[in-house]
């Protein structure tokens, strides 16, 4: 055998490994491009990987596939919640609709929109679809209307509306209800709309609005009044007994009217009326004399003096000392002011020899007709007649109104005004109204009583700034008045009201310090002689007492 054969041989025995190799790589990548092309090719009826219609993925699905996820996801219920109470909201109970078909053509678009198909199928090679999601908008509607009925009938079965005020008769307090609470409607309408249109975040905390506590108000202290009268035994509209209650808050003109148009007589209250009469009458300063006859009048309600500045006021008007001019003048102002229930008509009897008696004929007035406290006929009032009285002057006081208004032509000033109001402030009795307040808070008041009648108005002047008319009038069919009953009533609706006004310095319980009767005029706030009376600083003449 020779050489050259065997080396032949081996040649033929070598296999080409690399290039097999190489081969079977080439084919095998290839059949792999082949496959993915043809998988991909396969998935093109399907959302691009990288899309999410209104926050929910659907990328990779079938249209109809996607439409059920969508629909799915905004099917699902709200949750609502006032404040720890949960309310499902059914999308559908608000017309809730999605235009599903829109957004899914919006979908494929954007699908389509992130390249040809080589670029798509190359980022599908190298796993690059799931890195940028293209986010298609929610296109949906639903019915404003309906959601917000839907909101107000939660309000009417969810709202708590503020406790009524009550009062305790003990202290003749008033007592806050409850703390109330109102769905903020107006609130609410942006939440829901945002909770409708999210596929993940579906619960709303409705908006709640709290509503100040109910701390009353004066038809409140009407109530305590009427209430705390019937727990004393004094039924305030009975065959026997009558009780008449006018309050004006002085700064919002609410009032109270407890039987206010009820005739009474009017006793020394109708002393009132003459000063403002006096004050009208007057063109120049008060002479000191007649100051002394006003401060006998108003402050220790002599009779005597008061006589006497009617007759005045009937010199006035008429040119002679005619005290039937000047009643008749007296009645002809306070029935212009709208006291349409007030009267004199005849001079204050003082039981002495001489004296001119007579009267002149009555106004025709209309009270109350189903109430009878058999009121005198030659001189009455009504607690609410007092009480806009008493409310004209402080206008006319504080803010140059009031009694000016009514007399525009200068017959009543500012200052003769805040004279009328100095020099009743001084009428300390201590009982009645007086006796409903803290010692030392001013009030200008007039009182006035008689066998079967009390009667008191003026205003309180409270430190807080929220002063108030008050004027109570009670009756009681009786031959001598019983002081004890009817004196500790007037005081208790004072406390009543004082307590209303100012709730920061309420006084609780009555006043232990009064005394048992009246105070006396006379050497004790009646200045002791003509000299000493100041209408500008009634109590001026303490100072150097």
């Amino acid at each position: 055998m020779s050489v050259t054969g065997l080396g032949t041989k081996r040649r033929r025995q070598q296999l080409p490994i690399l290039r097999v190799m190489s081969l079977l790589l080439l084919v095998a990548a290839v059949g792999l491009f082949v496959f993915y092309l043809v998988r991909f090719s396969q998935q093109q009826e399907r959302l691009a990987a990288d899309v999410s219609v209104a926050g929910v993925r659907v990328g990779g699905l079938l249209t109809r596939e996607a439409l059920a996820e969508l629909e799915a996801s905004f099917a699902e219920p709200v949750v609502l919640y006032y404040n720890t109470s949960p309310i499902l909201l059914d999308p559908g109970s608000v017309g809730f609709r999605l235009s599903a078909e829109a957004m899914l053509a919006a979908a494929t678009a954007a699908g389509d929109q992130q390249g040809g198909f080589w670029v798509r199928f190359a980022n599908y090679l190298l796993g690059r679809e799931d890195q940028t999601v293209v986010q298609v908008p929610l296109a949906a509607e639903y019915q404003n209307i309906l959601l917000e009925q839907v909101l107000r009938d939660i309000g009417a079965r969810y709202d708590q509306q503020s406790g009524q005020a009550q009062y305790d008769l003990q202290t003749l307090t008033l007592l806050p209800g409850s703390e109330g609470y109102q769905l903020d409607v107006a609130g609410a309408m942006p939440l829901l709309d945002a909770a409708l249109r999210s596929a993940t975040n579906r619960v709303v905390n409705l908006p709640v609005q709290r509503s100040d506590v109910n701390v009353g108000n004066i038809a409140t202290l009407q109530r305590m009044i009427e209430d705390y009268l019937d727990s004393q035994g004094f039924i305030f509209d009975g065959q026997t007994t009558v009780a008449s209650v006018f309050i004006m808050d002085l700064k919002t003109g609410e009032e109270v009217n407890i039987l206010s148009d009820v005739a009474y007589s009017a006793a020394s209250t109708i002393k009132v009326s003459i000063m403002i009469d006096y004050f009208r009458s007057l063109w120049n300063a008060v002479p000191q004399d007649e100051a002394w006859l006003m401060a006998n009048s108003l402050l220790c309600s002599n009779n005597a003096s008061s006589n006497l500045m009617m007759q005045i006021i009937g010199q006035r008007v008429s040119g002679v000392q005619d005290i039937f001019a000047g009643i008749a003048n007296v009645t002809e102002t306070i029935q212009y002011l709208g006291a349409r229930n007030t009267y004199i008509t005849a001079p204050f009897v003082l039981g002495v020899d001489g004296q001119v008696l007579g009267s002149i004929p009555a106004p025709q007035t209309s009270p109350n007709p189903n109430f009878n406290t058999n009121a005198d006929a030659y001189n009455q009032t009504t607690a609410e007649d007092l009480g806009t009285l008493f409310g004209m002057i402080y206008d006319c006081a504080q803010y140059g109104s009031g009694l000016m208004t009514a007399f525009p032509e200068g017959e009543v000033t500012q200052t003769e005004c805040r004279q009328m109001l100095e020099l009743m402030s001084a009428n300390d009795l201590q009982r009645l109204l007086q006796g409903g307040i803290p010692e030392g808070v001013r009030i200008s008041h007039k009182n006035g009583w008689i066998f079967d009648m009390t009667g008191d108005a003026g205003i309180v002047f409270s430190p807080n700034g929220r002063h108030y008319v008050i004027s109570v009038f009670l009756w009681e069919q009786a031959e001598f008045q019983d002081y004890e009953k009817l004196w500790p009533l007037v005081e208790g609706i004072s406390r009543a009201a004082w307590n209303y006004f100012n709730p920061d310095q309420p006084l609780i319980a009555p006043r232990t310090d009064l005394p048992v009767t009246a105070q006396e005029c006379e050497g004790n706030f009646l200045p002791p002689g003509p000299e000493f009376v100041d209408l500008n600083n009634i109590n001026g003449w303490r100072e150097g007492q």
